[in-house]
């Protein structure tokens, strides 16, 4: 198993435990909290394959995804409080695990013939698609069009993935690269509290 592999399952475990944490946070049982650690964690890849025509998609091949996201939800069912006491942690790996997934969701566009903003289209897609589902099914508004700096720096990993493989940069370099660039600009939005700007209305706009 190579490191990318291993990243890969790792940031699979740790976007299950987010999606299962938000489900105690809407007091639902056990099955709701395993449903939104599987949507979570694997959501945007199966997303991601079904529109690029790879199937049976890679989380229903491998059942070790399934696997790790099921011990995710396992893991906030029986220790719900103690992984609240260390969200930031939890938040410090869903940034590594984001850049992890939009980096091999990128190369998977560029495997399949897609152009720029195809490849974009799919590192973002890959990293945030799971929490989209995850949050329309529990009614919220989708955390990527609310607020947070995050799928946007996913979609500037796939740009960095793109420009890696005009560069010359081999495979391996090319995703760790767009991961680096992804999470970091994470880490910077987490830090410094950074977010797109948003529209502003006159109190009589409405």
């Amino acid at each position: 198993m190579s490191t990318i592999d291993i990243l890969d399952i790792a940031g699979t475990f740790v976007f299950a435990v987010a999606g299962a944490f938000r489900a105690t946070r809407h007091h639902l049982d056990l099955l709701g909290i395993m449903v939104l650690a599987v949507a979570t964690g694997v959501g945007g890849g199966m997303m991601r394959d079904m529109l690029l025509g790879a199937t049976p998609v890679a989380a229903i091949q491998s059942e070790l995804y399934l696997g790790v996201c099921l011990a995710g939800g396992v893991l906030v069912f029986l220790a719900a409080d103690r992984v609240a006491t260390q969200w930031n942690r939890v938040m410090i790996m869903d940034a590594i695990g984001l850049g992890v997934f939009a980096a091999i969701g990128g190369a998977k566009g560029m495997a399949f013939g897609l152009g720029p903003i195809g490849v974009m289209i799919m590192a973002a897609l890959t990293a945030t698609g799971g929490g989209v589902v995850r949050d329309i099914l529990v009614r919220e508004i989708p955390a990527i069009i609310r607020h947070d700096f995050y799928a946007t720096a996913a979609l500037l990993g796939g740009a960095t993935l793109l420009l890696a493989e005009a560069t010359g940069l081999n495979g391996t370099w090319q995703i760790v690269s767009a991961a680096l660039v992804t999470s970091g600009l994470r880490f910077f939005a987490m830090t410094r509290n950074v977010g797109l700007p948003k529209a502003k209305l006159s109190d009589q706009s409405g």
